[in-house]
């Protein structure tokens, strides 16, 4: 499949909730980033949110939120939902901040757009799904659209 754009999501210290019997419960705020890509190009604004819940065994359910501002100027709202997991080591290595190999964790999304911005409205007809992977201060995502 083409890649349709990538995403480079810069991420703050999560802010860790505990665990309330679900898994544990954490948001990582989004600081900013860029998106480039055949399909679409702008920046990612800050003020959005990954809100994340981490079961005992890693297995980890991702649901972020934030805004797009397309180099047009088109404002487009991301809803990206998916999951990320790998051996406990590997986990462990990611958590502490070290670079993994990407083949080593299984790290996926499927992303929603909407926007009311008529130049991207096909956005609004379409499901993407993502491959990622985790730097350090950052977490890039490799779209193509379904």
């Amino acid at each position: 499949m083409t890649c349709f754009t990538e995403f480079r999501v810069q991420v703050g210290a999560p802010v860790i909730l505990g665990n309330d019997g679900f898994g544990e419960a954490r948001i990582v705020p989004i600081l900013g980033g860029s998106v480039d890509g055949p399909g679409l190009s702008g920046t990612i604004l800050s003020g959005g949110a990954d809100e994340q819940r981490i079961r005992a065994d890693g297995l980890t359910r991702i649901h972020a939120r934030y805004v797009i501002r397309a180099n047009d100027g088109g404002l487009i709202r991301v809803d990206s939902q998916g999951l990320r997991h790998a051996s406990p080591e590997v986990m462990a290595a990611q958590m502490r901040g070290e670079m993994v190999d990407p083949a080593q964790v299984y790290f996926r999304t499927v992303i929603r757009f909407e926007t009311a911005a008529p130049a991207h409205d096909d956005l609004n007809r379409f499901l993407f799904l993502s491959e990622g992977r985790r730097e350090p201060d950052a977490v890039v995502l490799r779209l193509t659209r379904l």
